[in-house]
């Protein structure tokens, strides 16, 4: 019987360890955003408006969490038509070719400062793939009638030369330079 009760606590403790967590993005609660220079005397913000994401965490905190993100280019918003449409264009994300860029994540690790994490992961724009670090700081979670929810916001800095957006090639007019800053809510599945 002392056998039974071990083998028992041994399975539940087993399946417990391995219990995972999923979440999605919510978006009205979500902004994916980015700056980058104007003629070194200014900064265009923009953001995308379409977009999915899931995270798989092994409870609540990040340790060990995995990230999938897709986003569609088409939805790229600067307030200003004129321009969104010429980053559609060939000269930068050429979306009728590339229309989704992706973010796939391949570790997570905390930091020496409490809540914030650095996030390691394949960004793909156009045809290339790189690697990026997220600086993250987690929010936590919270319980309302809504279900769970858990925030976090997420910046980093990239080159775009790096990703074959080409344009302006001495980066007098548009920076080299593409400040990445995402607020994120995710609600638990």
């Amino acid at each position: 019987m002392k056998n039974i009760i071990s083998l028992v606590a041994l399975v539940f403790l087993t399946v417990s360890s391995f219990a995972q967590t999923q979440w999605k993005v919510d978006p009205f609660h979500s902004s994916l955003n980015f700056n980058i220079s104007h003629s070194g005397i200014s900064i265009v913000n923009g953001k995308f408006l379409e977009y999915t994401g899931n995270l798989t965490t092994d409870g609540d905190a990040l340790n060990d969490a995995n990230f999938d993100f897709t986003v569609k280019i088409e939805s790229i918003n600067t307030n200003v038509e004129d321009r969104d449409n010429h980053l559609r264009s060939a000269d930068f994300f050429e979306v009728e070719r590339y229309p989704e860029m992706t973010f796939k994540s391949t570790k997570i690790s905390s930091t020496d400062k409490s809540d914030h994490y650095q996030l390691h992961g394949q960004l793909t724009i156009k045809d290339v793939t790189k690697e990026v670090v997220f600086d993250v700081h987690y929010g936590g979670t919270a319980k309302s009638e809504q279900g769970e929810k858990l925030g976090m916001k997420a910046e980093t800095t990239i080159n775009r030369f790096d990703y074959n957006i080409n344009y302006d090639p001495a980066a007098t007019g548009v920076g080299k330079d593409v400040i990445i800053v995402v607020h994120l809510q995710f609600a638990k599945q």
